[in-house]
């Protein structure tokens, strides 16, 4: 695995941040790859407009728990704006890159995001 992922991939696969379901959470965003079959799930607590917590559960290979662990650490402290603005590139920049057969992943991420954000503005 080692010769495949770099350190950061690495440390996040094997400490991964933030794990879990985060109870009274104000949004969750579950995202899927049909492909392969990973899933990620994203909980998502929202204090006047900026994410004040985030954590995440996943079913996936080291590439989707590192990017899960990744996004949480990215998102926490940003503003909905800010959090919108995220994209897949951005977790696979902040991971120091991915193979290229794992960058799906990190479209997971985004996709967890997108319906996170989805979910917080139907759930009023």
């Amino acid at each position: 695995m080692t010769e495949f992922y770099n350190d950061i991939v690495l440390d996040h696969y094997r400490n991964p941040r933030n794990t879990g379901i985060l109870e009274a959470a104000d949004a969750v965003g579950k995202a899927e790859n049909s492909a392969c079959g990973d899933v990620l799930h994203l909980y998502l607590k929202i204090e006047e407009d900026r994410v004040s917590a985030a954590r995440f559960q996943t079913f996936g290979c080291a590439a989707a728990i590192a990017a899960g662990s990744c996004l949480t650490e990215m998102i926490t402290g940003l503003s909905l704006d800010k959090l919108r603005d995220i994209r897949r590139q951005d977790v696979v920049d902040a991971l120091g890159g991915l193979p290229p057969m794992k960058v799906h992943c990190s479209v997971l991420a985004e996709d967890a995001i997108r319906a996170a954000l989805e979910n917080f503005g139907n759930s009023d």
